[in-house]
């Protein structure tokens, strides 16, 4: 699986971004969990929000919980991160992520198998 991960960019405090991950080579369908992480400056990576491509359940950070929404769509074969109500510091590189273990932890990042390269997040005045 390649994934390719786009839609940052700088936004003001309080605005909304929605980040895509699109999976080439290899459809989502062969992964089991397909999450987001980010990490900031001199910071660990760090899990924001996660789905189950077979049901759709989805997992979220608690410092992201009711400000962003993470959705799937079959037919695209992609994965999106609504981001609502943005902070400063939720400043970061978002990478997406797919696991092909069902046994793995979705919080986990040294368990996800294929990773995106990354797009930037800046939340500033």
């Amino acid at each position: 699986v390649q994934l390719q991960a786009c839609g940052g960019g700088l936004v003001q405090p309080g605005g909304s971004l929605r980040l895509s991950c699109a999976a080439s080579g290899r459809t989502f369908s062969s992964s089991y969990f397909e999450s987001w992480f980010r990490q900031a400056p001199g910071k660990e990576r760090e899990f924001v929000a996660a789905t189950t491509w077979s049901d759709g359940r989805t997992y979220y950070a608690d410092s992201v919980k009711g400000r962003f929404t993470i959705s799937k769509d079959n037919a695209e074969n992609t994965v999106d991160l609504q981001m609502n109500s943005l902070k400063p510091e939720d400043t970061a590189v978002y990478y997406c992520a797919a696991d092909l273990d069902p046994r793995g932890s979705y919080n986990d990042p040294t368990g996800y198998d294929y990773w995106g390269q990354g797009t930037l997040v800046t939340v500033s005045s």
